[in-house]
C-alpha cells in the first residue's frame, strides 16, 4: 500500500451510532484484508437462526461433535450470502482456500474445513458465517471519514470467547469507551 494509505487488516470495525446502512448498525466486523483495492471482513456479532447442525445437514455432512451442533451460524455480511466463510485460529492444517491474516486469524472458504470440523478435526476455535462484508477501493476509508466506523486492533478472545450480544461493547472497551459515550455526529477541526 502507498505510504498515505492505512492498513486495517486484523482490525475490528465498530459501527458508530450514526451508521447510515441498517445492515451494519450495531455490528463489529473483523477485517480479513484491506488494501488499495478494497476490504473484506466478517460480521462477528450477528448470529442467525441457523445452527451448525442445520447447515451441516444441508451440506450432507454428519456433524460428529455434539457440543458444536447448536453453535450458531453468523451473518457475515451482505455479499455472497449463500456462501460459507470460516474465521478460525491457525490450526496447522492446510485447507484448499484459506487467507492467512497477517498477525491474526485465518479465513477459509472451502468445504474441506467444514468436513474436518464435522469429523472432529479442524480448527478448535472458529466462527462460521454466511456471506461477507466488502468494500471497493476507497469506500471503507470514506465511511470512516464520515464517522461510520471506529477501528481498533482485533482481539481473538472477543471473536471466540465473548457471547455475541456482548461483542460490540467488548470491542469498544478495547478503545476505553462504551456505547453510551458515542455520538452519531462527526467532529471536524
Amino acid at each position: 500500500m502507498p505510504n498515505d494509505q492505512i492498513n486495517l487488516t486484523n482490525q475490528f470495525l465498530i459501527a458508530m451510532p450514526g451508521m447510515a446502512d441498517p445492515t451494519f448498525s450495531g455490528t463489529v466486523v473483523y477485517l480479513c484484508e484491506h488494501s488499495e483495492r478494497g476490504a473484506i471482513g466478517l460480521v462477528i456479532n450477528r448470529p442467525t437462526d441457523i445452527d451448525l447442525q442445520a447447515l451441516f445437514d444441508r451440506l450432507d455432512l454428519k456433524l460428529e461433535i455434539e457440543p458444536l451442533a447448536h453453535q450458531p451460524v453468523y451473518f457475515g455480511g451482505p455479499v455472497q450470502t449463500e456462501r460459507g466463510f470460516v474465521l478460525h485460529e491457525a490450526s496447522g492444517a492446510q485447507y484448499t482456500s484459506s487467507l492467512s491474516v497477517p498477525g491474526g486469524l485465518e479465513m477459509t472458504t472451502s468445504k474441506d474445513v467444514l468436513e474436518a470440523v464435522a469429523q472432529g478435526g479442524g480448527p478448535s476455535r472458529f466462527l462460521l458465517t454466511l456471506g461477507h462484508s466488502g468494500w471497493g477501493a476507497g469506500q471503507l476509508e470514506d465511511e470512516i471519514a464520515r464517522n461510520g466506523w471506529l477501528t481498533v486492533a482485533a482481539d481473538p478472545m472477543i471473536v471466540f470467547d465473548v457471547p455475541p450480544a456482548q461483542r460490540f461493547e467488548a470491542a469498544l472497551s478495547l478503545l476505553g469507551v462504551s456505547a453510551s459515550m458515542l455520538s452519531g455526529e462527526a467532529g471536524h477541526a
